[in-house]
């Protein structure tokens, strides 16, 4: 992995270290997922380098090192106490979802039927979010507590790692109003490379570019990116990695957390862009489909990094 890493080409990446659920131990999984992190950068620091303010993603490019932004994909680890909120930034945490699928103390997820929105203490949070300068990422939360959430947010939110519901019905997606009302206040929505992309079977390369143009279509080039929502090394697909996605299903839809679209018999990543320099082919087709360099450059990303200045605090 270390080495796919220094060959990816990649600058940075939205690095999951928080733990997701409504687990008695979230809050120790994710300090322990922080931790590995660190221990990461300390045993690699020619390979990686900690994110924490804009300008470390120029140096993250300037010293060919792969940066990491620490990013929670739910806000559950904070219990019912809005001071954990600050006590993870300064431990490096810069991007924050409030939700993963289900309900937790902050709103609802988006497979939550009730799609009840957010809770007062979820409202607190996206304030303090505003104010300690973290970005906040709505990725998987439910269509109401996006939307309360982007009219709270003072600074731009994102979806970091969805598609488009137009395309594809499901509830991972997210629709044409929510990623307009991301766009209108500065936002970027990022194109995963997961099953959601299509209404079944394992997605490809196609699926991704379909995805990012009808987001240009609704939100303007200025607002739309790259979030694969996975890692960096191509995945080889053996019997034992076919055995473990099945397992990985299985304890998701065990939990309850699986989302619609999740299976088995269907890899969560596209088969045509499996490799380190997955962002170098997805570049190539973008410029076959007619997009100029200059607009790809913003996609594979130039917009995030705006989006990364103009909500971090220097």
């Amino acid at each position: 992995m270390v080495a796919d890493a220094k060959a990816s080409g990649v600058t940075a990446v939205n690095l999951t270290v928080g733990a997701i659920g409504n687990g008695p131990n979230v809050y120790e999984d994710t300090v322990a997922g922080i931790a590995l992190a660190e221990r990461e950068i300390q045993l690699n620091p020619g390979v990686f380098m900690k994110v924490l303010r804009p300008d470390d993603l120029r140096v993250a490019k300037t010293s060919g090192k792969l940066g990491l932004i620490y990013g929670f994909q739910d806000a559950s680890m904070l219990g019912s106490r809005l001071d954990r909120l600050e006590h993870f930034y300064h431990l490096g945490v810069r991007i924050v979802q409030p939700t993963y699928n289900q309900r937790n103390l902050l709103g609802d997820g988006c497979l939550e039927k009730a799609d009840a929105g957010l809770s007062t203490f979820g409202r607190q949070v996206i304030e303090r979010i505003g104010e300690l300068g973290i970005l906040l990422d709505l990725s998987h939360c439910g269509q109401r507590t996006s939307k309360e959430a982007i009219a709270l947010a003072k600074a731009p939110p994102a979806f970091t790692h969805s598609g488009c519901r137009a395309l594809v019905d499901v509830p991972r997606n997210r629709t044409d109003e929510e990623l307009r009302a991301v766009a209108d206040k500065g936002g970027v929505i990022g194109v995963y490379f997961m099953p959601f992309l299509r209404q079944s079977g394992q997605p490809m390369g196609e699926d991704v570019v379909r995805h990012i143009e009808h987001a240009l279509q609704v939100c303007g080039e200025d607002h739309v990116g790259v979030g694969t929502d996975g890692g960096i090394s191509g995945i080889e697909l053996t019997d034992a990695y076919r055995k473990m996605h099945r397992e990985f299903v299985e304890e998701r839809t065990k939990n309850g957390y699986a989302a619609p679209g999740e299976a088995a018999d269907v890899f969560n990543f596209a088969l045509d862009l499996n490799s380190p320099r997955r962002l170098e082919t997805l570049a190539d087709m973008l410029l076959q489909r007619g997009h100029g360099e200059a607009r790809i450059e913003k996609i594979l990303g130039g917009n995030f990094a705006r989006l990364f200045k103009d909500v971090w605090k220097a």
